[in-house]
């Protein structure tokens, strides 16, 4: 007979102290990138590459300068169905009781031969959001190969990847790389985009597609693309677009605030506050989203398409 002593779960208090000892943990390992990124900037050869590649590639000829001004309210859009998908796909994976579950109507333009299967309230939420932002991302995409935006943000030549090398160098060493986004964006920023547009975006796409229950259950890709591997890739996808908005933000908040929220919000090239107020409007507008996106004002629009019970 065993004498062992059974471990006891983790309680709350347990839970937030180890989550307490996380922020010190990850201030010594980015002191640890600031000091080894100055030390490698004292070499002769790292400085040589520096100068070889100072961390930005030239843009094919022809490419626009500056952002039109629909380029800053597919921002905005962007950034306020984000916020809101983010928020509703975490309470689908989290939330054991829902606080509603929605049924589609089976009449009218979508009619289908099975009957429509319940889901929650949050799973509702989350997919009416995701047809948003992916319609939202269509007219982006045609808007950003019409217009020429396209050059910005997709690599044109193979020297980006050193000079992603040389400009992330740059920013882990403190001493950033000089920044003018209205003409060009450095080469770290062009991997970045590209890869949350053109990977990110679609992976999401296509792995919420697959675990939505609109995904044909006898369909012959089923054994190819397991539901399984869909959602093995679509919450680590979450955490990037989340890790993405936070170094986003915080990039353009501390190098030049006032000049780049003009560039994104404003369509101007200065320091005035133009871009400013918008943004600040834009963070009303999220924040008055969020509130409201509560089950006693989502019962009765997704009542418009569907029975919605307890």
């Amino acid at each position: 007979m065993s004498t062992s002593t059974p471990t006891r779960p983790a309680t709350p208090k347990n839970k937030w102290f180890k989550l307490v000892w996380i922020l010190p943990v990850l201030l010594v390992a980015l002191l640890a990138v600031v000091l080894v990124a100055k030390g490698l900037r004292e070499l002769p050869a790292v400085q040589s590459f520096l100068a070889d590649y100072p961390g930005e590639s030239e843009l094919p000829h022809g490419a626009p300068v500056g952002f039109p001004a629909w380029l800053g309210w597919q921002h905005f859009l962007n950034a306020l169905l984000m916020l809101l998908i983010i928020r509703s796909g975490w309470l689908v994976r989290t939330v054991t009781r829902p606080p509603g579950y929605w049924t589609r109507n089976n009449r009218g333009f979508i009619k289908t031969k099975n009957p429509p299967q319940k889901m929650s309230l949050h799973l509702w939420f989350h997919l009416s959001l995701d047809v948003l932002w992916v319609l939202n991302g269509l007219i982006f995409y045609v808007l950003l190969f019409a217009t020429g935006q396209w050059t910005r943000v997709v690599p044109t030549s193979w020297d980006v990847f050193p000079n992603a090398v040389s400009a992330a160098l740059q920013y882990a060493s403190l001493d950033w790389p000089l920044e003018n986004g209205w003409v060009n964006y450095n080469a770290l920023q062009l991997l970045t985009y590209f890869a949350t547009i053109f990977i990110a975006a679609p992976l999401a796409i296509i792995t919420g597609l697959r675990m939505s229950s609109a995904w044909p259950k006898q369909a012959g890709i089923n054994k190819a693309y397991p539901i399984e591997l869909a959602r093995a890739v679509h919450l680590p996808v979450m955490f990037y677009f989340v890790a993405f908005i936070i170094v986003h933000v915080t990039l353009v908040l501390t190098t030049g605030a006032l000049r780049n929220l003009n560039h994104m919000y404003a369509a101007r090239d200065d320091g005035g506050w133009l871009g400013f107020w918008f943004f600040a409007a834009s963070l009303v507008v999220m924040a008055g989203a969020w509130i409201a996106a509560r089950p006693i004002l989502l019962r009765p629009i997704a009542s418009l398409t569907g029975s919605v019970t307890r």
